[in-house]
């Protein structure tokens, strides 16, 4: 198990969908396996740039734990997702 961090921005909506798509990505790192250890939502912040002529977005930071092949598949959630802006994975050194 390796230990992960994975920001990403969801396009502005109302707060019932928010904490569905929030709940939706904690949810699939528990399904395959992975333990979700933090998450911490920013909450909505001005965009650096415009993305999709939008200029705001709701960030969130979430830390997990999973196998090494898990991030791909975390990955490719994000792409097929509508209403995700921009997500980054990283592996965090122990």
């Amino acid at each position: 198990m390796n230990k992960y961090e994975v920001m990403y921005i969801i396009q502005s909506m109302d707060e019932e969908a928010t904490k569905a798509m929030v709940e939706k990505f904690s949810k699939l790192v528990t399904d395959n396996g992975g333990t979700v250890d933090n998450i911490d939502e920013w909450g909505k912040r001005r965009l650096a740039y415009p993305i999709n002529d939008l200029n705001e977005g709701y960030y969130v930071l979430m830390n997990f734990s999973s196998s090494p092949d898990f991030p791909t598949e975390l990955e490719r959630n994000f792409k097929i997702t509508d209403g995700i802006l921009r997500y980054m994975v990283i592996r965090v050194e122990e």
